[in-house]
């Protein structure tokens, strides 16, 4: 039985597949009993009037209010009628409350969350939210409470069907606003920046020189690729040398740290798919606005897709919220993605301006070793005390389980957790003390741990009527830290980068630091306006795909660990090259699945075959490169065979070196940098495997044992012709429901999950359909929604979502969508009265009491 459910669910699992599978009356009934009403009248208590909730053929709805109130009640209502099991699920997650649903097979992920403290972070921040912000989170709340007092069971969602043949006394607990912005904190983690880059480092380094490590963290290349903001308003100041990578090593055994750390990044990485990878730190999102001089219309367009870990239900949920009077007692007419158990609108455009975000990267969470003598720390030459709580975890089938959670200053020790549940899976006897260290404790100092008013930040959003009301919605958006990009009908374009990002006394967070130097604490935040910003720049367009916002001379530190910009250098290429743009035109630019391997490795591969004997196998395979534009369709013979190629020159030329590390090379732009220098080297030190000790090997011949190793791969996948082979036939996203979804019972997956679907794209490229080279092709990183807002007519915008509006299994919207992401179309995106109203096909409407 796989680790999510666990074993507890076991035996009703079983049943229910029985029962499915096997046609039964129940089957049916229990499948089509949580659909939700989309026609006709309903009963939601608390509205001052009636509001109407129209979907489109897609099921996404629209719902119209007379106040804002009733807006976001009715808002929670539809999102509980189409989501609530995930809504569940996601509140569970952020208290630290799986257990209780799925048995043992949770404790560990409970007790981590614990410790960081998701959901009593959520709580402090409803005691600083605005007043308006606190009545609309009540609003919501109610609206979701008013569904789950109509509805229960199964009739809520086919997962508690599941779940009510083991836990049949099971009753959802009443929605509360801390539920809301608790999933604030989920996101801001899978977005946190560097954390997975210091573990990196330090598990390169406890096995590596200096050399190696300095040539697997290539510097961005600011010559060859763009910057956000490349002239800062601010002017450049003196900021003195910054310590070098290897310079600022953690002054401990980094072998042991190396082990330390990767027991906490396992833990860490446990945290269930709907928070995204961990790993792919290399990975990130596009958004770019073009500006009326390169539009057909005259007016801005803006396009953005978030790229998250694939989900189902995807992460997002579409909506549009709209005042019937918009004024201000009620400001809301808006339209876009929202976050089901989340009021308003994360991702979208309003009556006048429009948004669309990437994750900035800043260096907002550090790592700290710290000298631990029993339940006290070392703060420079004395000693405090640690800050101790404990909490009990409920778990489903077994005793509750108290655990202990321990902070110093700096935040949370995450190695409590990794250490006490590894000695407790081992050997420890009942009642033991957790066992001494074999290395410094470690914990974390992360801005999301201290309260803060993003939650403010997206209703003001929401409303805001221009670019001074998008920045000082800003300055609200204290985390996740994000590439904020704008445009509004009036023809403006514009950036700003918000987040609270910390100044640090010494180095620049890219190590582990001594927690016993007060020198390495942190001194505050950065001030709002030291953050970069533009509006309207002389190039036309505005480009944010994670690459760096600012140059090296920008007077304040944001982060090193920029992507590489290849994302961002190809659409700003594409830009250039289009003639005036259109939606279709954006869109495409979205869709481009040309890499940068294909002008990288290809030419090398092409001029190695041509200079050398090879197999004819792999001259035939080799040849499917001659003339190829790059493009990595789905149905693309020469992108099977590049891929396959540079997975297999990764594994024979670097993984020989890293596996004593532990992490091997993801097939990422670092690693696509790092081969750059390597390509133009034949006799560099990377070309020599290792593992023949008497052998020095070069370039060419790994090339070769590549080639012919990636040949023999794809003949044995898809058959001995080159020009049948098919990049989608490797490449292939399947969609895992993310509770019952990984049962390890087929009939129950077949019910949940969806695929698999053969893609194009991959690692890198603007379509970016990453995949991780160690786990071969399998997508597990994706555009999680795409969007294009046309200002000049905003119902001439499109989006498209992964999977559909709905949450339920078998509802038509379930994945409807699906398919159009997956080559790249969208889907009409009304928001005018007249455009909604003519885009209906099911109308409800809620009525007072």
């Amino acid at each position: 039985m796989r680790r999510r459910v666990g074993p507890f669910l076991r035996r009703a699992l079983i049943v229910l597949a029985v029962a499915v599978v096997g046609g039964t009356a129940y089957g049916v009934f229990t499948v089509r009993a949580s659909l939700p009403q989309v026609n006709g009248t309903a009963p939601l208590p608390g509205l001052s009037a009636p509001v109407e909730v129209r979907r489109d053929a897609w099921g996404v709805p629209q719902i119209t209010a007379q106040t804002a109130e009733d807006l976001f009640m009715a808002q929670g209502y539809v999102h509980a009628q189409d989501r609530f099991w995930e809504m569940d699920f996601r509140r569970h997650i952020t208290a630290g409350r799986l257990s209780e649903l799925f048995g043992e097979s949770q404790i560990e992920t409970d007790a981590f969350i614990r410790t960081l403290g998701w959901r009593r972070v959520a709580e402090a921040e409803l005691k600083i939210l605005d007043p308006d912000t606190l009545v609309y989170l009540d609003a919501y709340a109610a609206g979701v409470n008013a569904y789950l007092a109509q509805r229960s069971g199964a009739a809520l969602s086919l997962e508690y069907a599941v779940l009510g043949l083991q836990l049949s006394d099971y009753v959802p607990e009443p929605w509360t606003p801390a539920d809301s912005v608790a999933w604030l904190k989920a996101m801001a983690w899978d977005l946190r920046g560097n954390m997975e880059e210091e573990v990196r480092r330090v598990q390169y380094a406890s096995r590596l020189s200096d050399e190696q490590l300095a040539d697997l963290d290539p510097p961005y290349p600011f010559d060859r690729h763009p910057v956000i903001v490349p002239a800062p308003g601010n002017p450049p100041v003196e900021t003195g040398a910054r310590p070098s990578t290897v310079a600022s090593r953690p002054p401990v055994d980094l072998t042991a740290l190396a082990g330390r750390l990767s027991s906490i990044a396992a833990v860490a990485d446990r945290l269930p798919g709907l928070l995204g990878r961990a790993d792919r730190s290399s990975i990130g999102s596009n958004s770019f606005a073009v500006a009326g001089s390169r539009t057909v219309s005259g007016k801005p367009l803006l396009a953005n897709d978030p790229h998250l870990a694939p989900s189902m239900p995807g992460i997002w949920y579409q909506v549009g919220l709209h005042c019937r009077e918009v004024g201000e007692a009620c400001p809301f007419d808006v339209t876009g993605f929202s976050f089901s158990g989340v009021p308003g609108v994360v991702l979208g455009h309003n009556q006048r301006i429009g948004w669309g975000f990437t994750n900035l990267g800043p260096d907002v969470a550090d790592l700290y070793l710290e000298d631990v003598q029993g339940d006290r720390y070392r703060v420079g030459t004395q000693m405090a005390d640690l800050q101790i709580r404990t909490e009990t975890i409920q778990v489903a089938g077994s005793d509750p389980l108290t655990i202990r959670i321990r902070n110093t200053a700096h935040g949370p020790l995450l190695s409590d957790v990794s250490e006490w549940f590894s000695y407790i899976g081992a050997t420890a006897p009942a009642g033991a003390d957790a066992p001494a260290r074999a290395a410094p404790d470690v914990a974390l100092q992360w801005t999301a741990l201290r309260p803060g008013r993003t939650m403010d930040a997206v209703f003001m959003l929401n409303s805001a009527q221009d670019f001074d009301g998008f920045r000082e919605a800003a300055t609200l958006f204290e985390v996740p830290s994000q590439n904020m990009l704008y445009a509004d009908v009036d023809g403006h374009i514009g950036y700003q980068a918000p987040g609270r990002i910390p100044v640090r006394r010494t180095g620049d967070g890219k190590w582990p630091g001594p927690g016993w130097d007060t020198s390495y604490a942190w001194d505050g935040y950065l001030e709002f306006d030291a953050l970069p910003w533009v509006l309207d720049p002389a190039e036309g367009y505005i480009v944010t795909a994670n690459n760096a916002v600012v140059t090296p001379d920008f007077p304040a530190f944001l982060t090193d660990d920029w992507a590489l910009g290849y994302r961002a250098a190809r659409i700003q290429e594409l830009i250039e090259a289009a003639g005036p743009l259109d939606v279709d035109g954006m869109r495409a630019i979205d869709f481009d699945q040309h890499g940068p391997l294909a002008d990288l490795l290809a030419p090398v591969i092409r001029d190695r075959v041509h200079d050398s004997e090879q197999p004819e196998a792999v001259q035939a395979a080799a040849a499917l490169l001659t003339g190829w534009d790059g493009q990595q369709t789905a149905d693309s013979a020469p992108a099977a065979f590049l891929n396959a190629a540079w997975r297999n020159l990764l594994r024979i030329a670097v993984d020989d070196e890293l596996a004593v590390t532990g992490r091997l090379a993801d097939g990422g732009e670092r690693f696509i940098e790092m081969m750059r220098p390597m390509l133009a080297d034949p006799t560099d030190p990377w070309w020599d495997d290792v593992t023949t000790a008497d052998v020095v090997e070069t370039r060419d011949e790994i090339l070769d044992r590549a080639l012919l190793d990636a040949t023999d791969e794809l003949r044995s996948v898809m058959g001995d012709e080159p020009t049948a082979w098919r990049w989608g036939e490797l490449h292939t996203l399947t969609l895992v429901n993310e509770t019952f979804g990984k049962s390890g019972i087929g009939p129950i997956e077949w019910l949940f999950n969806r695929g698999p679907y053969r893609l194009g794209g991959g690692s890198d490229v603007v379509d970016a359909t990453a995949w991780t080279a160690p786990n071969g092709y399998a997508v597990d990183w994706l555009p999680s929604m795409r969007s294009v807002i046309d200002f000049s007519d905003l119902d001439a915008s499109r989006y498209i979502n992964l999977t559909g509006a709905s949450g339920h299994a078998f509802d038509p919207h379930y994945d409807d969508q699906t398919s159009l992401w997956a080559t790249g179309d969208t889907i009409a995106w009304p928001f005018s009265a007249a455009a909604v109203e003519a885009a209906t096909v099911e109308l409800l409407t809620l009525l007072p009491g």
